[in-house]
């Protein structure tokens, strides 16, 4: 059983910042590629980033040169760094963690941009 804690979301103004962590807990795994995804109020989940365990990014469109993902492999822990906030970016935040023989997704965090 793996499970995964999420910290980090409050309420910013737009054109602040925010952190965001995730770690991963528990026995017998190892994790492999860690993620972000997110789901606006009536809208689908969609991805933000992901990183693999020897650092390659990748982010959706809407984040590029804004948000930067990354990770500690020794904390199982990955993390996003959020500037230049925008109310578009208001969601609720989820991570994910790929393991061996499974994936496993954190309970969210709520991240809300608004004046």
């Amino acid at each position: 059983q793996v499970q995964l804690v999420e910290s980090g979301g409050v309420l910013v103004q737009p054109g602040g910042s925010l952190r965001l962590s995730c770690a991963a807990s528990g026995s017998g795994f190892r994790v492999y590629a860690m993620g972000w995804y997110r789901q606006a109020p009536g809208k689908q989940r969609e991805l933000v980033a992901t990183i693999t365990r020897s650092g390659t990014t990748n982010y959706a469109d809407s984040v590029k040169g804004r948000f930067t993902i990354s990770r500690d492999n020794a904390k199982n822990t990955v993390y996003l760094q959020m500037n230049s906030l925008k109310p578009e970016d208001t969601a609720v935040y989820y991570c994910k963690a790929d393991t061996t023989s499974f994936f496993y997704w954190g309970q969210g965090t709520q991240v809300t941009v608004s004046s």
